[in-house]
């Protein structure tokens, strides 16, 4: 796996070299530099995927450096600074720095912060589009797909109403489970329908009506209990 580049630019080298240890240890590639000039060189060399740029540099300060980056590029930059006020952070985040650390850090809150810069500047993948799975179920001449509400019997196309064809689809569904009367009309009514199961008893007969016998499959009475989608071997 390729390493991620830090460019490191602080004129202060024990600094500098700590900085390099802390995020060597954690499997950056670093590279050091003392001054803005160099840094600017660097960027075209190294590449680096982030830079870490102290403020106060000899020549051109971290400032500088940061406008002149943003004039042709987005690598991401956290500012390093001793400078703890209000208005040099503000300054720094509205020249185009990602963030801005203050000295001295904890070396585990300077690499959280590396990490952190990283992940949201590094492109994402587009989310696979999901495509919505089709609630259909096929048995011999009958095909019940709930997605776009068809029905096809022996390669014909039924119309039929929705509570019809909802309550077809949840039984064909789940064949050969036993459901009672009051169950499918909470499943297909809902719980606040003012009715009574003779309700179901009426679509029942409505369904039976619009299909032939057939040898594998059938609504059938559960005597005292309710219906079922009976399929048979």
């Amino acid at each position: 796996m390729t390493k991620q580049k830090i460019l490191i630019v602080d004129d202060d080298e024990n600094i500098a070299e700590l900085i390099s240890l802390y995020l060597i240890k954690e499997c950056f590639e670093t590279q050091i530099v003392y001054d803005g000039e160099s840094a600017l060189s660097a960027i075209k060399t190294f590449q680096p995927d982030l830079m870490l740029l102290d403020l106060m540099l000899p020549g051109m300060d971290g400032y500088e450096v940061c406008t002149e980056v943003r004039k042709t590029s987005q690598l991401p930059i956290i500012m390093l600074s001793a400078k703890g006020e209000v208005f040099d952070r503000v300054l720094g985040l509205k020249i185009g720095a990602d963030d801005y650390i203050i000295k001295p850090f904890d070396s585990n809150e300077l690499v959280a912060r590396v990490r952190s810069v990283l992940r949201r500047a590094t492109p994402q993948k587009p989310a696979a589009v999901a495509t919505p799975a089709q609630e259909s179920v096929t048995y011999d001449n009958l095909t019940i797909n709930l997605s776009n509400y068809s029905v096809v019997y022996r390669e014909e196309a039924l119309d039929m109403p929705p509570k019809e064809l909802e309550l077809l689809y949840f039984l064909a569904s789940k064949p050969n489970q036993v459901f009672t009367r009051e169950q499918l009309l909470d499943k297909i009514w809902g719980y606040e329908y003012i009715g009574d199961t003779r309700t179901v008893d009426v679509h029942i007969k409505r369904l039976r009506e619009k299909f032939k016998e057939e040898a594998t499959w059938s609504i059938a009475t559960v005597w005292g209990i309710g219906y079922k989608f009976e399929t048979k071997q």
